[in-house]
């Protein structure tokens, strides 16, 4: 904003005030300084630009320096100087308030938008003052370090600054909650979201990540987001090790767990005889984890174990005799295997 659209509302009285100082030789008082910072506030609120309404004060300063023979330059420099200062301040505060309200705003639309307490016609609203336009689908990507983090930490800036280096200006929305990261982005704009998963693990030194499937509207933000912290959830219960994770890849698991009835009878059906074993069911459960989990290779599994061939057979013909189902045999090994995994969800045996 040029200096000539400055309203003379935001210099008013600064004439007189240099006028009083050049004459008297004294600083401003108080009342004179509350006026200038009362200024800057509303100048700020306006919407004014600070060069601009510096450029404004300099030029009045001209304008109106006294004619007054024997006048101080160093007075009357000193007053506009002083005049200036409360002025500068009391933008400043207009601004941090406004920042904080902002902030304050963004926040409550983060809740809204995650937690879905909003009426979805205004929450569309909303959004789109942030870049979202709700009105299409959306996935959400969580990350979790080991700490916990707020938007002014300076991983999330890392990772936000990478993003718009990267992709500019995408409708990406990078915020925080309950201390983890969370990136919402386009659905069908995949990309942003492993850029993101990439970053964070990075940035949060081996944090996991989990991406939620691409869900339509405002509700679907909320499902999304929702799928990604159950997939954070589920992974430390099966004990995954991948770090970047999708709902998609998991479905499985919602499956097995939805009827927890069902799959504690299972359990306790398949494995319960594994309690009878020297040294309890554990060891065994790890064994059927292990075997499974390297596709039924019993040398890599035995491997992973630490144990010999030998003795890792030996463990897998105990379960055989033990449950009277054989871990080799196709037609056993689907129900023992999902009745592994209802082990690791239900936390089985402990």
């Amino acid at each position: 904003m040029a200096e000539r659209d400055v309203p003379e509302e935001y210099l008013e009285g600064y004439a007189r005030i240099l006028a009083d100082a050049s004459a008297t030789g004294r600083r401003l008082t108080r009342d004179e300084l509350d006026s200038r910072r009362a200024l800057g506030e509303q100048a700020a609120e306006a919407g004014f630009g600070l060069r601009a309404l510096v450029g404004a004060h300099l030029a009045a300063t001209r304008t109106h320096w006294p004619a007054r023979n024997g006048a101080c330059a160093d007075t009357i420099m000193a007053a506009a100087a002083q005049a200036l200062d409360a002025f500068a301040e009391g933008y400043e505060r207009a601004q941090r308030h406004a920042v904080r309200q902002e902030e304050a705003a963004r926040r409550e639309f983060i809740d809204d938008l995650l937690y879905g307490r909003s009426d979805l016609g205004r929450l569309a609203q909303r959004a789109e003052r942030y870049g979202l336009r709700l009105s299409t689908a959306h996935a959400v990507a969580v990350a979790r370090g080991e700490a916990a983090y707020d938007e002014g930490d300076v991983v999330p800036q890392d990772v936000e600054r990478a993003l718009i280096a990267r992709f500019g200006d995408r409708s990406i929305l990078l915020t925080t909650k309950d201390g983890r990261l969370v990136c919402i982005a386009p659905g069908d704009q995949d990309e942003v979201l492993a850029f993101f998963a990439k970053q964070a693990y990075a940035a949060t030194n081996g944090g996991r990540v989990a991406i939620g499937r691409p869900q339509p509207g405002a509700a679907g933000v909320v499902q999304s987001y929702e799928e990604a912290l159950n997939t954070l959830d589920l992974a430390d219960r099966l004990e995954l090790d991948e770090p970047v994770l999708r709902a998609a890849d998991l479905l499985v698991y919602p499956v097995l767990a939805r009827d927890r009835q069902a799959m504690t009878d299972l359990v306790a059906s398949v494995l319960g005889p594994l309690q009878r074993a020297r040294g309890g069911a554990g060891p065994l459960l790890e064994t059927l984890t292990a075997y499974f989990d390297a596709g039924c290779v019993a040398t890599v599994a035995a491997r992973r174990l630490s144990l010999s061939v030998r003795a890792f057979t030996y463990r897998l013909e105990r379960i055989h005799k033990l449950t009277g189902a054989d871990p080799s045999d196709p037609v056993h090994r689907y129900t023992l295997q999902t009745a592994v995994i209802g082990a690791r969800l239900l936390g089985w045996p402990t």
